[in-house]
């Protein structure tokens, strides 16, 4: 398993496309990868089998990668129950 924490931090689009590449050649039927981004952007080149939002330290919502995208319009605030 491999995890890698924020690595498209403070890279241009060059180097997040370059990142990607390496990223995807590690995913293999007999490995695992854990990303943990902030930024929706890694993810158009990295394509996701599950997204996990966490909050105060545990997993709040589970989804693919639509929730990453409901998740860029509404904010956090999609984790607040309906009222």
């Amino acid at each position: 398993m491999a995890i890698l924490d924020e690595i498209d931090s403070g890279l241009d689009i060059d180097a997040l496309r370059d990142v990607a590449k390496a990223v995807n050649a590690l995913k293999r039927p007999d490995s695992s990868v854990l990303m943990v981004t902030h930024y929706k952007r890694l993810l158009e080149y990295v394509q996701p089998e599950f997204v996990h939002i966490m909050e105060g330290g545990k997993i709040a919502r589970t989804g693919d990668v639509s929730l990453a995208d409901q998740l860029e319009v509404s904010g956090y605030s999609l984790l607040q129950p309906a009222a």
